[in-house]
């Protein structure tokens, strides 16, 4: 029996290169279910952690609600953390998810008791206007679903956007992460994208070669590395 290539972790593959499932075509029921699974990923490796830290730098005097926006959104599970976080602090806050894909609003929508008031957007973020400043602009696990250049994109949409700072929280670039997950029980996409997505994901070099394109100054920007498995990058203005 011939012997399964070895992943090369040494570089990333971009995502047309390696396709994740959950891009693809799917029904809402199994989409709503890999959204559901993920969050339990998401609770069992401290997939939040790394956001609300990050929140917690945020100046307290603010007297009308902070703006912030989730970029890639999925099935709301971090701005319902956000909205807990913000609650427990009494920090006003009016919070957005924006996902391409119309089922991710309708599974947020299920998920997400109504009395958090948060909305649900379709659409692209780069095009989305709202009637009111951006002050923060999060993504989770949303950028190793982008090619180099569409990063780069959405670097200086953001550096341009928001007004207090933006944070990226994604999944360091390593074979012992991708082994790891592919051998727990998930959802079928997540057990098949987990491991996918760790190849399409970052080291600490990618950043710096993304924030160069981008003309952010690496100065600005804070890059840190997150057990288990997480590479993050935060920018305060």
């Amino acid at each position: 029996m011939r012997s399964r290539a070895k992943a090369d972790f040494s570089r990333r593959v971009s995502p047309s290169e390696l396709p994740e499932w959950m891009d693809g075509e799917c029904t809402y029921e199994q989409f709503r279910d890999c959204l559901r699974s993920l969050e339990k990923v998401n609770r069992l490796f401290l997939g939040y952690r790394p956001t609300l830290r990050w929140l917690e730098r945020l100046p307290r005097q603010e007297q009308d609600p902070v703006s912030i926006v989730d970029v890639g959104s999925g099935g709301g599970d971090l701005l319902r953390r956000i909205a807990s976080w913000a609650r427990r602090r009494s920090i006003p806050v009016r919070l957005t998810g924006v996902d391409l894909n119309p089922m991710a609003a309708r599974a947020a929508a299920e998920f997400t008791p109504k009395e958090l008031g948060i909305t649900w957007v379709t659409g692209d973020a780069m095009a989305h206007r709202p009637d009111h400043p951006t002050h923060i602009i999060v993504s989770s696990l949303m950028a190793h679903h982008l090619e180099d250049e569409e990063i780069v994109a959405f670097l200086r949409w953001m550096e341009t956007t928001a007004s207090h700072g933006w944070f990226i929280n994604d999944l360091e670039r390593a074979e012992w992460s991708s082994r790891m997950f592919g051998r727990l029980p998930w959802h079928p996409l997540v057990r098949h994208d987990g491991p996918v997505s760790f190849r399409r994901a970052f080291r600490r070099d990618d950043w710096l070669r993304l924030l160069a394109a981008a003309e952010i100054p690496r100065e600005a920007v804070t890059i840190e590395r997150w057990r288990p498995g997480r590479l993050c990058v935060g920018r305060w203005k």
